[in-house]
């Protein structure tokens, strides 16, 4: 068992549950749009599952870092021009990880070798 796979991938599960769960109060980070936050919510549930299984998993691994880059670019760049850089280099950094993870401990290598 590799405890890591399992600490990387279940926080996104639980940020998906989040965007479900509080989508009118997270809407205004994406576009004002509430659809937009339950898409990316399911998209993150989506990830950690196949993360956790091992099904499409380099995929999935690959796509949530370009959601994560897109994340920190679009959403939190604005705020971290005006000193809160935090939230825009937690998600750079967790786009590395995910990177890393596709390279090294993704098993599903069926869509993108």
């Amino acid at each position: 068992m590799n405890a890591g796979k399992y600490l990387f991938a279940i926080p996104f599960a639980v940020f998906g549950i989040f965007h479900f769960a509080f989508a009118e109060n997270m809407k205004g980070l994406a576009f004002g749009s509430s659809i937009l936050v339950y898409l990316t919510g399911a998209a993150l549930i989506a990830a950690a599952v196949s993360m956790l299984i091992g099904k499409l998993d380099k995929l999935a691994a690959v796509l949530l870092a370009v959601f994560l880059l897109l994340t920190a670019f679009l959403v939190h760049l604005e705020a971290a021009q005006g000193g809160d850089a935090g939230n825009l280099l937690k998600d750079i950094m967790l786009a590395g990880a995910s990177l890393m993870y596709a390279k090294t401990m993704a098993k599903d290598n069926a869509v993108i070798g």
